[in-house]
C-alpha cells in the first residue's frame, strides 16, 4: 500500500476516502449480525445503522468537492450518483422509523452494492487515486 497519493490529496478526497473506508467493516458488521443471533432492528443494529448513514451521507457530500472529472460543468455522473444516495439514506431511515421493513433493507441494499460496492470499483480503476494508493501505479 501506498499513503503518499493520498495524503498528497485535497483534504475533501481524504475525508471521502476515509469514511468510505471506515463502511466496509460497519457494512460486515451489519451484514454479520444475524450469524450472532442478533436481530436487525436491535439496539446495536440501529447505532450501527447511523453510523452507517452518517459515513455514508459524508461520502456523499463530500464528493461534490471532488471535481477530477468534469463532464457537465464541475461535476460528473458520480455526482448524480450522490444526489441519488442522499435522497436514498432519507428514503432509508423514513421506512426504517415507519416499519416498513422491505423498504427499508431495500434501500439499504442498493445503498451498498450500488452506491459503496459499485462506485468503490471504479475507484480501482487505473489512473484513479486508490489504484495508485493500492497498486503503486
Amino acid at each position: 500500500m501506498f499513503l503518499a497519493p493520498l495524503l498528497a490529496a485535497p483534504l475533501p478526497v481524504q475525508i471521502h476516502v476515509f469514511a468510505a473506508l471506515c463502511l466496509i467493516p460497519l457494512t460486515l458488521a451489519q451484514f454479520s449480525l444475524p450469524l450472532f443471533r442478533l436481530e436487525h432492528g436491535s439496539r446495536l443494529h440501529r447505532r450501527l445503522g447511523w453510523s452507517w448513514i452518517i459515513l455514508m451521507a459524508l461520502v456523499a457530500l463530500s464528493s461534490f468537492w471532488i471535481r477530477e472529472i468534469r463532464l457537465i460543468g464541475g461535476f460528473s455522473p458520480i455526482h448524480l450518483l450522490s444526489v441519488v444516495t442522499l435522497v436514498s439514506l432519507v428514503a432509508a431511515v423514513l421506512a426504517a422509523r415507519s416499519h416498513r421493513v422491505h423498504h427499508h433493507r431495500r434501500a439499504m441494499t442498493w445503498l451498498t452494492y450500488g452506491a459503496l460496492m459499485g462506485a468503490g470499483v471504479f475507484t480501482l480503476l487505473p489512473g484513479r487515486l486508490m489504484n495508485a494508493v493500492l497498486f503503486g501505479l
